[in-house]
């Protein structure tokens, strides 16, 4: 992504920005309605579905999924019938797109009003595509460093992908395995010891394929110091939990269930830059409940929805107004994991065409079995 990350954390003004529609949540117009989401899981409580439902007359069910590569397939394999609403990160709808999966938002129907402005301007990259919206920022987040502060050698002030990759670590590492490949990216790019700039790796074959010959050799020798991979929240919970993990390359919603749970976690961004994304609501093209699918982004888009949209997941809302719902401990959480410097670094993923991901997966595979 190109905005400005200042911009993001500041939550600067939109350029522009869409015209928006008061809050309609209409009981009558609702009646008899439903709603199927498709989301990752976790993301969907019983108390949201209950909440929504009071607020809108609205049936809403919820399936879960694990992975971009899972929804991805499952919208394919359907021609994108079965659910009304979807969740990826924004990096990866152009490719729903090239697939025709997907239908443009009628912007004119969503309370932009309730929506951060620096999300919504920030979610241009990828959320628009040949002048038209089909992302509305819902949430976002950060895939960093989580350790356990007994056992793991570390410097809180300067944290490093490589500090997943020291001896004092060997077989208490967890990681997922194609966002490792890029978290070693970086740390090998900051020592200079790539031959393209890692953001080139997603403009083409060519340096992509150079940069991630590197990569991958570096990833291969220093797989004894893994306790296992992870490819969803739950299994880096896990790893934690039961297989020995003491630090990992992890989302921070990992961290931060662990923490809840009184485990002795922390988590914080590596001076390379915290890997972000951002997720949002997009609707499949065959979907059947459009009119519930407006009322669930504009129920989503008040502070009480994003408040509980974060106590669940620990992730950021893009909800306006819900961080002053939200409990003391939540926002510890985010106060001690980044600090302004880190904020403003973020690496953003950039977009992920489907040439890329072809290749990135190539990449992963070779990985997991080397």
């Amino acid at each position: 992504m190109t905005f400005s990350r200042r911009q993001f954390v500041k939550g600067a003004s939109v350029a522009g920005a869409i015209a928006a529609t008061p809050l309609m949540l209409n009981k009558a117009v609702a009646a008899n309605k439903e709603l199927r989401i498709y989301a990752w899981a976790g993301y969907i409580t019983d108390e949201m579905l209950k909440d929504f439902k009071e607020k809108t007359g609205i049936n809403a069910t919820f399936t879960p999924y694990g992975t971009n590569d899972e929804l991805l397939n499952s919208l394919r394999a359907s021609d994108g019938t079965g659910f009304d609403i979807i969740m990826p990160t924004v990096d990866r709808v152009p490719g729903y797109v090239d697939y025709d999966l997907i239908q443009p938002l009628d912007v004119k129907r969503i309370n932009w009003d309730g929506c951060l402005e620096s999300a919504l301007s920030g979610s241009d990259v990828g959320g628009v595509v040949n002048g038209k919206r089909y992302f509305a920022p819902s949430d976002w987040g950060t895939e960093a460093i989580a350790y356990n502060k007994d056992y793991a050698d570390v410097d809180p002030n300067n944290l490093s992908y490589g500090d997943l990759w020291k001896p004092e670590h060997e077989g208490g590492v967890t990681v997922r395995g194609h966002s490792a490949l890029v978290g070693i990216g970086l740390w090998l790019e900051q020592a200079g010891k790539l031959p393209y700039p890692l953001l080139d790796s997603y403009k083409n074959e060519k340096a992509m394929r150079a940069n991630f010959d590197v990569i991958l050799k570096v990833a291969s020798e220093h797989k004894s110091s893994l306790a296992q991979f992870w490819s969803t929240a739950n299994e880096a919970q896990g790893a934690f939990r039961a297989n020995g993990a003491i630090i990992g390359q992890t989302w921070d919603s990992t961290a931060f269930k662990l923490q809840s749970e009184g485990e002795s976690i922390a988590y914080g961004a590596p001076k390379e830059g915290a890997l972000a994304w951002m997720e949002g609501f997009v609707i499949p093209k065959n979907a059947n409940n459009i009119d519930s699918v407006y009322e669930f982004i504009n129920w989503y888009y008040t502070p009480e929805a994003g408040a509980m949209f974060v106590k669940a997941t620990g992730y950021n809302t893009t909800s306006k107004g819900a961080d002053e719902l939200l409990p003391t401990e939540v926002k510890k959480f985010f106060q001690d994991s980044y600090n302004r410097d880190d904020l403003a670094n973020l690496w953003w993923w950039p977009i992920q065409e489907p040439w890329y991901v072809a290749l990135r997966n190539e990449y992963q595979d070779r990985y997991l079995s080397a």
